[in-house]
């Protein structure tokens, strides 16, 4: 029932999807569930932190960048806390923002079901030496002649996420209340609200060192749409590789590993099969993190018999 489910919602989605659009994008979605969803907090059980750097389109100049950094713990299995940073950079734009997260978690099933709530602050600047031809109506307004800065302190977001063994689902959105930033020299960019779904089940195979990994992403801002469907194989939960198909005309290849027992390392490559091939060298992503157990058997407290004082 599980699979036929998630085959469903598979369907559904592609028939939905066309192009991407304005957060940043990522290839390896299955390490950024943090940033789209407050109800993914907690949901391993463990502090779990992951860094990722992306280089879009290589090749091109002010072509996008991102960093991101992520860490999440459960707090007595029914809270969980997260914490986001990202700074994202697109030729003159340069954004970061930080995000608190807080879900709370409750059994549904055979699975927890996290509903979140965050909250972050966002800071957009435009730095950027323009070259603007003289007209009769003198320089635009709305081009600023030097570097200008702007800062919202409310940008809210919401998520639900569910997660079995085997399953995961998140429903979300971000900038709920589309913040808006005033530049000291004219302009109001909003920052619109997005809205993600995700979908995730593991399979075995007969040899059960081995696991199919199947997911989709999908996310849209409402007027525009991306999907990603990914494919991954995973050998004894150590070493992870597949292929990511993607609307916007990429193919991605993903390989990682996972060391010291709890320290995972993972790449990305994003072939463009667009008309952008042959321009670019296409997109790097390198992700590293780490997911920690604190939990801790209790040890059986030892009872001395008076019989053997």
């Amino acid at each position: 029932m599980k699979k036929q489910v998630f085959f469903l919602l598979v369907l559904l989605m592609v028939s939905a999807i066309s192009k991407a659009q304005q957060d940043p994008q990522y290839s390896q979605t299955m390490f950024t569930q943090l940033l789209i969803n407050p109800g993914y907090a907690g949901s391993e059980d463990k502090i779990c932190a992951y860094a990722i750097n992306r280089t879009q389109w290589s090749g091109f100049e002010g072509a996008p960048k991102v960093t991101t950094f992520n860490v999440d713990a459960a707090i007595k299995n029914r809270i969980g806390l997260g914490l986001s940073l990202e700074n994202d950079e697109l030729g003159f734009d340069k954004n970061f923002k930080i995000n608190i997260s807080i879900a709370y978690k409750q059994t549904i099933g055979k699975g927890k079901l996290g509903i979140g709530l965050k909250w972050g602050v966002a800071n957009s600047a435009i730095d950027a030496s323009w070259i603007t031809p003289e007209t009769p109506f003198g320089e635009d307004p709305a081009i600023p002649d030097e570097k200008s800065e702007a800062m919202s302190f409310l940008d809210f977001g919401f998520g639900l996420f569910y997660k079995t063994q085997d399953l995961y689902l998140g429903i979300s959105s971000t900038h709920l209340n589309e913040p808006q930033f005033e530049y000291d020299q004219g302009g109001s960019p909003v920052l619109k609200r997005h809205y993600y779904i995700t979908a995730g089940y593991n399979l075995p195979f007969a040899n059960p060192l081995l696991e199919f990994q199947p997911s989709v992403f999908v996310q849209s801002d409402g007027t525009n749409s991306q999907l990603a469907i990914n494919a991954l194989i995973a050998y004894n939960k150590k070493i992870w590789g597949g292929v990511s198909l993607r609307t916007d005309n990429a193919i991605t290849g993903i390989f990682g590993v996972e060391l010291f027992k709890w320290v995972k390392v993972s790449y990305s490559y994003d072939f463009v099969v667009s008309d952008l091939v042959g321009y670019d060298e296409g997109s790097h992503e390198i992700m590293m993190g780490f997911c920690l157990d604190v939990k801790k058997d209790k040890t059986p407290e030892k009872y001395k018999s008076i019989r053997f004082l």
